[in-house]
């Protein structure tokens, strides 16, 4: 185990974005962006499985923009580390997922608002600064076959399939916890 980070899990980076209990046996790492539909699908599933895990889940998101694709996900990506540096990367998190039809500068900023982060470090110039944990996260799914989002993997094996209530939940108690989970 390392100091305070729970299962050890090589797609976990140094200063990880954690949902749950840091200490939880099961690290769900999901590669996301904030413009993908089939995320802002799977999010509030996975938050889900994390609130009624009593402890047992984590959460870790690693941005995976696909700006091929989807023209605002790295601003978005870029967005939400700053307001990580302002301690509310899971405020914004949740609102540039639920703002997800619009990412747009205007998107953004409203997104901030919402998440109670200084409007003028989320667009422009000023997120450009917090371009390495993206550009770090990217890289890491790729060396994963990381490919499109969002992917998941649960203490380091790949979830195959759509993302459900129940496939997340037959895929962590498929991991032999002591304990299973209990459904909510």
């Amino acid at each position: 185990m390392m100091g305070g980070m729970g299962h050890r899990d090589a797609l976990v980076p140094g200063r990880p974005h954690v949902r749950g209990d840091v200490d939880a046996p099961v690290t769900v790492v999901m590669f996301g962006d904030f413009e993908c539909p089939y995320c802002q699908d799977a999010a509030p599933l996975v938050d889900d499985l994390v609130a009624s895990s009593h402890g047992k889940v984590r959460l870790v998101w690693r941005h995976f923009p696909l700006f091929e694709v989807h023209p605002h996900a790295l601003a978005a990506a870029l967005a939400s580390e700053a307001a990580a540096d302002q301690g509310r990367f899971w405020e914004m998190h949740d609102a540039l997922l639920a703002h997800g039809a619009d990412l747009s500068a205007a998107g953004l900023v409203a997104a901030a608002r919402e998440a109670g982060v200084g409007e003028e470090c989320v667009v422009g110039d000023t997120a450009q600064r917090f371009r390495g944990p993206v550009e770090e996260d990217y890289a890491e799914g790729l060396a994963h076959g990381v490919e499109g989002t969002p992917v998941l993997f649960l203490n380091g094996h790949r979830y195959r399939g759509r993302v459900t209530a129940d496939g997340l939940r037959a895929a962590v108690e498929s991991l032999k916890l002591s304990k299973p989970l209990e459904p909510r």
